[in-house]
């Protein structure tokens, strides 16, 4: 049984918490934040210890930590914990400057614990129906592919939007994970990437309750548009924006020699799927495989687990995390410095998902 503990309460946490309690050899300690009156609400709910940070660090039966924190805290919280020994599992990203992640995967690896970190969501059957259908080659060869994160900004339904405009989030760093993990999942690491952007305006005014009406700082660019070069040869271009009244863009498509195939939002575990072939006049819907793992986040959390059993490496990986964090600053380089950037980094893609495994387990 795998004992860990939540640390930051906020509104991820929740769904944390639910798809975790579906898994019967991990089981949740206790729960930190630094509103205490946050940890005992979540701690009640899910039968667990309200704690400080401090003090959860310092349980040694508590083995891993599930950093629920804002950006600009994970690395704090992540070095924290596994200086104390303890495997680590981040939202993303995993930290707001490369430096950062690079000193976290070091500091894991010379300790011989696992960081894993978000998303999770390429686990689900979407994202891995759309993996098969590449790897299988029924697109052909992959060329070049768009991707589309666009929208007026979370200040309209979130209740407290200001960490979305904070150095660490913006567009870029808080919806580009997905994209980008999504992106060198079909299509593998990348070596170089050329960006634009731009801040819209310097103040946002919060529509959203209980906040309506205040105004809040912007400290990073609301537009960022991206050119990747993939170590492969392929293209993307990945546009992200908190600057877009609507839209009637795909989240992803992927453009191969033989079919385009049409890749369903990498910040959701489902579909639809579909694709279409050279001569066919319409798309076709793909059926997706029936999961054996709630498709929820907090899956890759429990692999990342699963797999220190058997010292198999896990799918969320550090390694990815930091890959994408590297594109990710390497993007906000390019804007500044009006060049392209070569990436240093590189990750292999996570290995498919097998079906029909029992429910809630992955592959031993």
């Amino acid at each position: 049984m795998n004992r860990f503990a939540v640390v930051g309460c906020g509104m991820i946490s929740r769904t944390y918490g639910y798809t975790l309690g579906m898994f019967d050899w991990v089981e949740l300690a206790a729960c930190a934040d630094v509103f205490p009156e946050r940890a005992e609400e979540r701690a009640e709910k899910w039968g667990a210890r309200a704690m400080s940070v401090e003090a959860v660090l310092e349980d040694p039966e508590i083995d891993a930590i599930v950093n629920l924190t804002p950006p600009k805290m994970h690395a704090d919280v992540d070095r924290a914990a596994l200086t104390a020994g303890k495997a680590v599992f981040s939202e993303k990203p995993l930290g707001i400057t490369f430096e950062e992640g690079t000193e976290l995967v070091d500091l894991a690896a010379g300790a011989g614990l696992r960081l894993g970190c978000a998303p999770d969501t390429f686990l689900g059957a979407g994202l891995q129906a759309c993996r098969g259908i590449i790897d299988r080659g029924d697109i052909g060869e992959p060329l070049a592919a768009n991707a589309f994160m666009l929208s007026p900004g979370p200040e309209r339904w979130h209740p407290s939007p200001a960490i979305f405009y904070e150095r660490g989030a913006g567009p870029l760093f808080d919806m580009g994970p997905y994209y980008f993990t999504a992106l060198v999942q079909l299509l593998g690491p990348a070596r170089r990437i050329t960006a634009m952007g731009r801040r819209a305006r310097e103040q946002r005014e919060i529509t959203s309750e209980p906040l309506a009406g205040t105004m809040i700082d912007v400290e990073v660019p609301t537009h960022v548009s991206s050119l990747v070069e993939f170590e492969s040869g392929t293209m993307a271009t990945l546009v992200t924006s908190f600057d877009a009244q609507a839209s009637n863009y795909r989240c992803i498509e992927v453009y191969g020699s033989e079919a385009t195939l049409s890749v369903p939002d990498p910040n959701s575990f489902g579909g639809p799927v579909s694709i279409k072939r050279r001569g066919e006049e319409g798309w076709t819907e793909v059926e997706l495989p029936e999961p054996n793992l709630p498709q929820f986040r907090g899956i890759g959390f429990a692999e990342m687990l699963w797999a220190q059993r058997s010292g198999r490496p896990h799918r969320a990986s550090a390694e990815l995390a930091l890959h994408v964090l590297e594109l990710m600053s390497a993007a906000i380089t390019s804007t500044e410095q009006h060049r392209a950037v070569d990436v240093e980094t590189t990750c292999d893609r996570a290995m498919p998902l097998p079906v029909g495994l029992p429910e809630n387990t992955y592959d031993d």
